[in-house]
């Protein structure tokens, strides 16, 4: 075999209590249908043939260094807590250390049927898997924490949603799988011991700085609560913020119902299963810290002395929205190009946002276009920008460059919902073409696309995209 992953698989040593031991299921007729070489090149991977590749990340080979297994772990789904979830479609081969010297997850995503399943078929159908390729690396190229796709296959075989679907497998990279929900499923079940070993592990893998059980929740809070600021700042809205899908290295996991605005407004909800608005745009803050003081009630459990504990944890959970609110208004001033904060900058950020909802100007291209005519365009009314727009230039003439500030605080371009919808519609009828073009631009989102302004644009009435699904 030319192909080579040098695995140094650390969470397989952890005892079986924490997974399950399990090979994917082999499917009928594998087809590579993207392999990211970047991410290879930094995870030391040797590529080989494609027909041998679409073998190993579709499951049908297991590769030498790998073990095989799939994660145990539970969670509060939608503020309800489910006692035991797990991968009930993945499995993670196993881990490299790449050449930046990061440990990463090799995980296949609907690689079959586990004990977690719960009496789903363990697959996934083309376009979640599609979805969540382009989104994931376009996270990545945004500069925001976030797991990547490796690899996408075409497994030859049809699953059954609403109808016969052609499946496919996703091979996902991530600095760990470790959720709140893999902490919680051992406070919740009194074992407090693997408790122990759990925190001992991540605060080994992610922030050996922090000081146990206290010192990893607040390590965790400081990168969720960057996390969603750098989410709002690109209008994303992740959709299912359930605390097994809250990652404890502080990156973006479980691309199910996610999505990007287009016209800007805080309520926005594109999740179909979200159908009382629990994870709109506006209330992501919220949720982090929500998902926070979940993190903090089972990290206590193992504690000697709980009363401290509780006092910490609660004095670390209700500092968190001060940190999203430091760490918003640094990244919303960067895109009015504000590199030195004054009082007044929240405001003026404010107004802008009131502004836009009122003229249902898109979230994207209005703060692209700041200091040039296109902005006023974006609005129903444009006097109402102009008014605020004089203001913003008296407070941008204090900056030494707040256009280039601005514009490398601002993509020209994301991937909007109705191109994704299209790559998807495309790919069923085996025209891969849009995915790769979409895949290209999205590589430099900082960058203007002279020739792909096609996809810079909002959607028309016909091509909205009103509600995403999970997948599942």
């Amino acid at each position: 075999m030319t192909f080579t992953i040098p695995f140094d698989n650390s969470y397989a040593r952890l005892p079986e209590a924490f997974f399950t031991r399990q090979d994917p299921q082999p499917v009928a007729a594998p087809h590579l249908l993207a392999f990211n070489e970047d991410l290879a090149r930094l995870m030391a991977i040797t590529p080989g043939e494609v027909d041998e590749m679409a073998q190993v990340f579709a499951g049908n080979d297991i590769p030498d260094g790998a073990t095989p297994l799939s994660q145990l772990y539970s969670g509060h789904q939608f503020g309800t807590y489910n006692p035991q979830l797990g991968d009930g479609r993945a499995v993670l081969l196993g881990e490299t250390v790449g050449t930046d010297g990061v440990r990463r997850d090799i995980q296949l995503k609907g690689s079959g049927r586990t004990p977690y399943s719960r009496g789903g078929d363990g697959r996934a159908w083309l376009g979640p898997v599609l979805r969540e390729y382009v989104v994931s690396e376009a996270m990545h190229a945004l500069g925001i924490p976030t797991t990547r796709a490796l690899a996408a296959v075409e497994t030859g075989e049809q699953v059954f949603r609403e109808s016969p679907l052609p499946g496919a497998v996703l091979t996902r990279v991530a600095s760990s799988h470790l959720r709140v929900g893999t902490f919680q499923v051992f406070a919740a079940r009194g074992q407090t011991e693997n408790l122990r070993q759990l925190t001992r592990y991540a605060i080994e893998r992610h922030y050996p700085q922090a000081d146990g059980p206290m010192g990893l929740l607040r390590a965790v809070s400081e990168a969720q609560a960057r996390l969603i600021a750098q989410w709002m700042s690109v209008g994303f809205i992740h959709g299912v913020m359930n605390t097994d899908n809250c990652s404890i290295a502080g990156e973006t996991i479980d691309y199910g119902p996610c999505a990007f605005m287009d016209s800007y407004h805080p309520n926005t909800v594109y999740s179909s299963i979200d159908r009382m608005g629990r994870y709109a745009y506006a209330n992501q803050a919220d949720i982090a810290v929500w998902n926070m003081a979940q993190f903090a009630t089972a990290l206590i459990q193992q504690m000697t002395s709980r009363d401290a504990g509780v006092e910490e944890a609660t004095e670390i959970v209700h500092a968190m929205p001060g940190l999203i609110q430091t760490a918003w208004l640094t990244r919303f001033g960067a895109k009015l190009g504000l590199a030195q904060a004054e009082e007044g900058d929240q405001a003026l950020i404010g107004d802008l946002l009131t502004c836009m909802v009122e003229g249902q100007a898109d979230f994207t291209n209005t703060f692209r276009a700041l200091g040039t005519v296109a902005a006023r365009d974006q609005f129903l009314d444009p006097q109402a920008f102009d008014a605020w727009e004089a203001g913003w230039k008296d407070r941008a003439a204090r900056e030494e460059d707040a256009l280039a500030t601005l514009h490398a605080a601002n993509p020209s371009v994301i991937p909007r919902n109705h191109r994704i919808e299209q790559l998807i519609e495309a790919a069923v009828t085996g025209d891969y073409a849009p995915f790769h073009r979409l895949n290209a631009v999205l590589s430099t989102p900082y960058a203007d696309h002279p020739d792909a302004t096609d996809l810079t644009r909002p959607p028309t009435e016909s091509e909205v995209v009103q509600a995403t699904f999970c997948g599942t």
